[in-house]
């Protein structure tokens, strides 16, 4: 009898343990994907959702920022530089069944590179002269040029593997191969993915995750409070965070990102196209005040487009220093004593729309005028960054090492500079360590010294969990929320 009612007991404290165990995660962001294909849109919110969850690369970030094997499992490298050739892990199909084999890496990289791809960092694959099918499982990729940096490249999200099977259908029903499938979207709410039991990795201890958008900061403190959610990734309110810490419910985060947070200009509109303009701009911005009264105190000034903690890294924030009499002298200069009127499109993020009252403030302080207009990330995409239609705005630029944008001259700010673009082309062929880093902080003193836009802050990365949430990166060297190794304890 006694022996029974241990066994009964321990089935008792068994059952209570694994009810304990939870399985399932909802995460807070602010913004929400405009559509669900990483491969042909700018939006961060899309890489946050599905890369490493839904979508794999060739290659994949780690934590640190580092590349390692992803649905390749290995590769080669010709000694010329020019041919790559991977090694595809066996067995791994799509979340429709569908094997993947290497016609499917052909066709990933042929549309991403084609022109008509929308890709959105179609600079990734411009050195790519050929993709070539050797076997199921074996792929060559064949350069025009050397790229230091291939490898790094085919880790983004903008680089994922997709299937032509799918492909019709993608922006609302994304299938690829990850750890996690797609469940449903309810449009401006949350976005639901649920364990892919035919992983080819291991296997994640969540069964479930949902992604709650909830884009104002008093909202999302009011559901972290209530723990309506399990953690808020960025979270956009940093005057809560010290009540966070002080909760023994919650963890605070702070980690780094590769955001630069700059206030972007429209170089090719008036009076933008002028040089001395530009650079009145940044000398009116007091960047210490911004990261103080926006960001409450989170955050590293910066004077160029690069992350402070890249090793190749220049303090450049010196050719841009707050002056606000020097900025007046050089608005005299290029013909507006008066100043002048001009536009300030806010996306939603915290650090734009509360960034924005505060530059507004500095600019109206030298003479230029803004008239803000708050946009939804739709619409922001759609006047700002497809329809050029801006004096200045607000935004992070969470990509990693991206300052090959400013070779674009069709990028949003339309900053058009050939030597500019030469440098970037012998950069992206460059394999020498040294003269890589050369080239680096020759690239980010040129667009410093040309006032591109005005350099705001390094984006910190503050993100508050469930005490008990274990496994959510504190630093984002990509734009993903990587739910592979995340879990709970209990």
């Amino acid at each position: 009898m006694k022996h029974t009612l241990m066994m009964a007991t321990a089935v008792v404290a068994l059952s209570a343990g694994a009810a304990l165990a939870k399985t399932d995660v909802t995460i807070g962001l602010q913004l929400e994907p405009p559509h669900l294909d990483p491969t042909s849109a700018a939006a961060g919110a899309i890489d946050q959702v599905l890369y490493s969850n839904v979508f794999e690369g060739l290659t994949r970030f780690g934590p640190d920022g580092s590349v390692g094997p992803g649905l390749a499992e290995s590769w080669e490298i010709s000694e010329d530089g020019l041919t790559y050739t991977f090694k595809l892990r066996s067995g791994v199909t799509f979340h429709d069944g569908t094997a993947l084999d290497a016609s499917d890496v052909v066709f990933s990289l042929d549309r991403a590179r084609a022109e008509d791809s929308t890709n959105a960092q179609k600079a990734l694959f411009g050195k790519i002269d050929m993709v070539e099918a050797v076997d199921d499982t074996t792929v060559k990729v064949t350069l025009a040029a050397p790229q230091g940096s291939f490898l790094f490249n085919m880790a983004w999200g903008d680089a994922v593997i997709v299937a032509p099977e799918s492909i019709e259908d993608i922006k609302a029903n994304p299938v690829g191969t990850g750890a996690f499938k797609f469940a449903e979207w309810k449009q401006g709410d949350s976005i639901t993915l649920t364990r892919n039991a035919d992983y080819w990795g291991d296997a994640p201890a969540l069964e479930e995750a949902t992604f709650k958008f909830i884009s104002e900061p008093t909202a999302a403190f009011a559901a972290m409070m209530a723990q309506d959610i399990d953690a808020f990734y960025s979270y956009p309110a940093p005057e809560n965070l010290t009540q966070f810490e002080a909760d023994p419910r919650f963890t605070v985060l702070a980690g780094s990102t590769e955001g630069e947070t700059i206030l972007a200009i429209n170089n090719k509109s008036t009076p933008f196209e002028n040089k001395m303009v530009r650079q009145a701009v940044a000398h009116a911005i007091d960047r210490q005040a911004i990261i103080d009264g926006a960001m409450f105190g989170y955050g590293t000034p910066i004077g160029t487009h690069f992350a402070p903690h890249n090793p190749d890294y220049v303090d450049l924030t010196g050719n841009s220093e707050y002056d606000p009499e020097k900025a007046k002298t050089l608005l005299a200069e290029a013909g507006y004593p008066d100043g002048f009127t001009t536009t300030l499109k806010l996306p939603p993020p915290s650090y734009a729309r509360r960034g924005g009252e505060i530059i507004a403030a500095q600019l109206r302080a030298v003479g230029i005028e803004t008239e803000i207009s708050n946009l939804e990330w739709a619409q922001w995409l759609e006047e700002v960054f497809r329809g050029y239609d801006f004096g200045l705005t607000i935004v992070s630029h969470t990509e990693p090492a991206d300052i090959g944008i400013y070779a674009n001259p069709t990028y949003y700010f339309q900053y058009e500079n050939p030597e500019f673009q030469q440098l970037i082309s012998d950069l992206s062929t460059e394999n020498d360590p040294a003269m890589r880093s050369e080239k680096l902080k020759e690239a980010q003193t040129i667009i410093s010294e040309d006032y591109v836009n005005g350099y705001l802050f390094q984006l910190a990365l503050t993100t508050v969990v469930n005490a008990k949430l274990n496994g959510i990166w504190e630093n984002a060297p990509t734009q993903a929320i990587d739910l592979t190794g995340v879990s709970w304890s209990e």
